[in-house]
Order: structure tokens, then sequence, then C-alpha cells
């Protein structure tokens, strides 16, 4: 559920495009290797469910044992923090409950951004401030990664039965790479690159 269909919501120079054409270019055989997933809430657990039955490898962390338990029981793989996800997956999807979660998994003592590798895609589906969004795309971006902003409209059912709706700013080049996970958890994947904005902007 999209609270607000975010009017700013990837944030990169046109400078940066050649860049992310040699992203895609080895993504595009990537396909199957592990997907991290960071968030194993009401709407995370299904979402990286889905992800599973379509055959991807998924290694997921959340600050609750139980969910990590419950999911691990579906054949994931946990680890103990967001920053061991980022050194052993190069494209992680996080989906939590408000801005100041999405802060600590990317920044935090223990988060994303202190063992990501260059040229890792991140998609966030989480609904938070617009602001946030913009905050974390600059971060990634000075760390060589890529942050997509994908917020979903639909609730738990949807989640589970993947038929979520995705909309997606971001790097136009990375769009067929989120989408291509996206695609397993949700029945519409929608770009708009009207919200790209640049880092300049901010």
């Amino acid at each position: 559920m999209v609270a607000l269909f975010r009017g700013c919501r990837n944030f990169y120079k046109r400078s940066h495009k050649h860049v992310a054409l040699t992203l895609v270019s080895c993504r595009s055989m990537a396909s199957k290797t592990p997907v991290g997933f960071i968030g194993l809430g009401n709407m995370g657990t299904p979402m990286a469910r889905n992800l599973l039955k379509h055959g991807y490898p998924v290694i997921a962390t959340d600050v609750f044992p139980e969910s990590c338990k419950e999911f691990q029981d579906s054949g994931a793989q946990i680890l103990d923090c967001p920053a061991e996800v980022a050194d052993k997956a190069d494209r992680i999807i996080t989906m939590l409950p408000s801005s100041p979660n999405v802060i600590e998994v990317y920044t935090g003592p223990n988060g994303i951004l202190k063992k990501i590798k260059k040229g890792t895609l991140l998609i966030d589906s989480s609904t938070i401030d617009p602001a946030v969004s913009k905050e974390m795309a600059v971060a990634a971006e000075k760390m060589g990664a890529v942050f997509m902003d994908a917020p979903v409209s639909g609730g738990v059912g949807a989640a589970s039965l993947a038929k979520l709706t995705f909309m997606v700013g971001g790097v136009e080049e990375e769009f067929n790479a989120a989408q291509e996970l996206l695609t397993c958890m949700g029945a519409n994947v929608v770009y708009s690159a009207k919200n790209i904005y640049p880092v300049s902007s901010f």
C-alpha cells in the first residue's frame, strides 16, 4: 500500500548511465543467483517465499528470530544482520515498516552499506518518507551500488498470491533487473521515469 506514490523516487544523474549499462550486462547473466531479503514481516515473508517458489535462493534476515525460523523452514538461508546479507548477495530487497527501520538497515552499524559490493542492486519496497528514499539512494551511489524505490500497492493477501503492484523509480537501465525479481512477487510492475531526479536536486 502506497500512501504516497513518491514523486522523488531515485535519483541519478544522466552521467551515471554508462555505469548502469555495464551493471545490466553483468546482471542479465545473474538470473537465479542468491537474492537478499531483509524484513520478514506480514508482507515480507510471503514476498520472499514467492521468490523461493520461482527458484531463487534467498538469503534473509529480520530482527525477530521467530520470523527467521519460520522462513528458514521454507528453505531460505538466514543470517544475523543486513551487513552479512550484503556480503553474500548482490541483489537485495528490503521490506520494512518505517523510515527509521530503513535508515538503520541501510546505514546502521550492521547495515547493508557496511559490506555492500560495488554494483549491488538495492530494491526498497517499504512505504516511507520520500526524503529517506533520496538519502538512501545517495548513500548507495557513494558505495557504487544502485538503489531502486519500489513501493507496493496491495495487502497481505495480494503478497501471498503474488498479486502486488510495484511502482518503481530509479535508474532506467536497471529496471529490467528489478522487474525480473518483482514479477515473482507481483502482477503489475510499473516504471515511472518522471520520478527520477538528479542527485544535484537534493
